[in-house]
């Protein structure tokens, strides 16, 4: 049996013709791209043309638009950094964001009302991950700063409505960005028909190489760099630029505009036969988000009266891989801080895994899952005291 891949929203395979792009960048075509000379005028218009690839996928107005970061952490950092730094002058020290934000958003969010006072605004979602749209402008006000919303949830897929929200931030004279690491590359972004003010991209989501990302920011947002030093990137992001790996994005990003409708049709139905699968044949098992408003690629499932880690360590030895969440928080003995704001049931709460397909997969790989899980699922459930001891008048029912 072939191992099985489903943790592309952890990350996902370099392509090879990405590899490919890129290698030429570490030997042949070696130049600083802020050198004048030959060498690096060669490299400069490489960047340029990684910049406009990526300016395509996001459907920005002008590549100049596209500042190149380390990743998605980054991207948010300097963004949410930035727009404090820039809205304090007119008063506006506040944050609003959700519960069900990346650690990336969350952790510097945390650590912002901690060492600086900056107040923060969490908003809360619904059962099915849905943002709570009253709480959300009941957040926004005259000291908001930014508002800061996920395109889709990592854990769950669930889409946001980024272009409505951040219509709202502006009515509260606030600028908004979106970490749309999962959603890019997934789904269709056009930035310039938003008025989202900046965006935040990884490379490694997309079928590119680790270390490197991007942050959107719309012409005419008054932006402080994060990282200061020279001149690069239009003086937005010092430090020499990572050529291989903007490379290397920049073809991802041209390859996944191509892939766009294969993730909508083929990996969605993939998807949703290998969910389905798993709810028909598995008893007290619950789907975690939307059902039709989410990624296509993406399954969260619980099991009841189970640890997501065990159903995780059985699928390894069983060749396929998996997750119980954010690949950031893995190790982490607490549940899922976005099922738990989703308020799932104490039962289900440490059962639940994640399914995130990609391009790469195939009908035999869900064939493959559907085989082995609910074996897999019935030897934990005998060896679960929890199980063995729910009540007499819950029966084992499938929900969806």
């Amino acid at each position: 049996m072939r191992p099985v891949y489903f943790d592309n929203n952890a990350t996902t395979r370099t392509d090879p013709s990405v590899v490919e792009a890129m290698l030429p960048y570490f030997s042949e075509h070696f130049g600083n791209a802020s050198s004048t000379h030959a060498f690096g005028a060669q490299v400069g218009e490489a960047l340029k043309a990684a910049r406009r690839q990526i300016q395509a996928l996001l459907g920005a107005a002008h590549d100049h638009e596209i500042v190149f970061t380390s990743g998605g952490t980054e991207s948010d950092n300097a963004a949410l950094l930035s727009a404090l730094d820039v809205m304090e002058a007119e008063g506006r020290t506040e944050i609003v964001t959700t519960r069900v934000e990346h650690q990336a958003m969350l952790a510097l969010a945390a650590h912002l009302e901690k060492a600086r006072g900056i107040k923060v605004h969490l908003v809360g979602v619904d059962r099915d991950g849905r943002l709570d749209m009253e709480a959300y402008a009941s957040a926004l006000g005259p000291k908001t700063a930014i508002a800061s919303v996920m395109w889709a949830n990592n854990e769950t897929g669930t889409l946001f409505p980024v272009d409505e929200l951040a219509r709202m931030a502006h009515a509260a004279g606030a600028l908004f960005h979106t970490d749309a690491v999962q959603a890019v590359g997934k789904v269709k972004v056009d930035v310039a028909s938003t008025q989202i003010d900046m965006l935040s991209l990884s490379g490694h989501k997309l079928h590119g190489p680790k270390g490197i990302g991007a942050l959107y920011v719309r012409k005419g947002v008054k932006f402080r760099p994060l990282i200061r030093g020279g001149h690069q990137e239009r003086g937005r992001r010092g430090g020499t630029e990572n050529v291989p790996a903007i490379i290397g994005l920049g073809r991802a990003a041209e390859l996944a505009a191509r892939h766009l409708e294969d993730e909508q049709v083929r990996v969605r139905a993939l998807r949703d036969r290998l969910e389905q699968g798993i709810l028909q044949r598995i008893a007290c098992c619950m789907r975690n988000g939307e059902a039709d408003n989410r990624l296509p690629n993406t399954a969260n499932i619980a099991f009841e009266h189970l640890d997501g880690e065990a159903i995780l360590l059985h699928l390894n030895r069983a060749g396929i891989a998996a997750s119980t969440g954010s690949a950031c928080t893995s190790g982490s003995t607490e549940p899922s801080h976005v099922l738990r704001a989703m308020n799932l049931p104490a039962t289900a709460l440490h059962g639940a895994i994640r399914l995130s397909l990609s391009r790469e997969n195939t009908g035999a790989d869900v064939d493959q899952v559907l085989k082995v899980l609910p074996g897999i699922i019935t030897k934990l459930r005998e060896l679960s005291p929890s199980w063995q001891n729910r009540p007499a008048d819950r029966p084992a029912a499938r929900h969806g």
